[in-house]
């Protein structure tokens, strides 16, 4: 089994449609629809199911190339920086193609035969029915991908994991944000467990779909409390917290709690080590099933922080978790 590398879980998927990622171009996908190919749920095979141009396949599939040249499908991402990518041919297998390319762009518009790609990987060999985790050490801010795949063939899922771009300059300081959105570039470092829900749902755009479409931990069996780690997109100062519990019935948690920590020039591996200067937000509060919680007068006043921890007690699931307050300019 390939292992799943950490920047899966510390980054986000910048291609993911909740984020306004869409498919918006394929040079062919006579088999499966380009569409598919950023599709959130893991793609899936039914042996017996076919349509009018043959066998039914959970991804994006080019026909046969009988002249020169190779496939290629273009992505409009949530625009931000790239720190990996997963190219997922899941249950292709003598219909894969060998090697695959990435190339991004950053463009106000969709790109067209003027555009300026930059290689963002070069191109790599493929297995059939397989993860291919490959890390990306780069520094821009792109707005679209490009997945070339050599001549032709079928890819299951692309996925784009990065930080995505908040342009904090077009922003008042008095403005009131929701400072760990992952649209403004808020990420989840990482947290004692995620058995049944990841823990980056916490800070995706919107409510909710479902008990699945939240961060929920196991039934602890042992003393303690579960806990995630956030980076908010930008420093600044907390004054309302709210916390939904949204579909989460009989396995919400008790309470939760919030703590603090100015650290902006940390690494994530510091940040997550760090268990002396976390500085309590908001003190132990009730939760209740399938609601949400708004808390303003029980905040507590640290100042400015870049990173929080957010406890529930002792288990269990929630949606959705909101921070709004001022980001710092300075």
């Amino acid at each position: 089994m390939t292992a799943i590398p950490d920047f899966t879980h510390r980054f986000i998927d910048l291609a993911q449609p909740r984020l306004g990622a869409e498919v918006i171009k394929a040079t062919d996908d006579f088999f499966a629809p380009k569409e598919r190919l950023i599709s959130p749920e893991s793609p899936v095979f039914i042996p017996d199911k076919f349509d009018d141009h043959g066998k039914w396949m959970d991804g994006w599939e080019s026909r046969r190339k009988r002249v020169a040249g190779h496939d290629h499908c273009i992505i409009r991402l949530c625009a931000g920086t790239i720190h990996g990518v997963d190219i997922d041919t899941s249950h292709f297998t003598g219909n894969y193609p060998p090697q695959a390319s990435i190339d991004v762009c950053r463009s106000h518009s969709d790109p067209d035969v003027n555009t300026q790609w930059h290689e963002l990987l070069s191109k790599t060999d493929l297995q059939g029915d397989s993860h291919h985790y490959l890390p990306v050490q780069d520094q821009g801010i792109w707005t679209h991908a490009r997945l070339n795949i050599y001549p032709d063939g079928g890819v299951a899922r692309l996925r784009v994991y990065g930080v995505a771009h908040c342009d904090w300059s077009v922003r008042s300081s008095d403005e009131q944000v929701d400072l760990a959105a992952m649209v403004r570039g808020g990420r989840a470092l990482g947290c004692n467990d995620m058995h049944f829900g990841h823990m980056s749902n916490l800070i995706a755009p919107g409510l909710g779909l479902n008990m699945g479409d939240g961060w929920e931990t196991r039934r602890r069996r042992e003393p303690g409390n579960d806990w995630v780690i956030l980076k908010l997109g930008h420093p600044g100062q907390i004054h309302r917290v709210e916390v939904d519990t949204a579909f989460f019935k009989g396995n919400y948690p008790s309470k939760c709690s919030l703590h603090g920590l100015h650290a902006p020039g940390e690494s994530d591996e510091q940040i997550k080590a760090d268990s002396s200067d976390w500085v309590e937000i908001l003190p132990p509060v009730e939760l209740g099933p399938d609601c949400l919680r708004l808390f303003e007068k029980e905040i507590v006043d640290v100042g400015i922080v870049s990173h929080v921890r957010f406890d529930i007690y002792p288990d269990g699931g929630v949606s959705r978790l909101r921070l709004f307050g001022h980001w710092d300019p300075k």
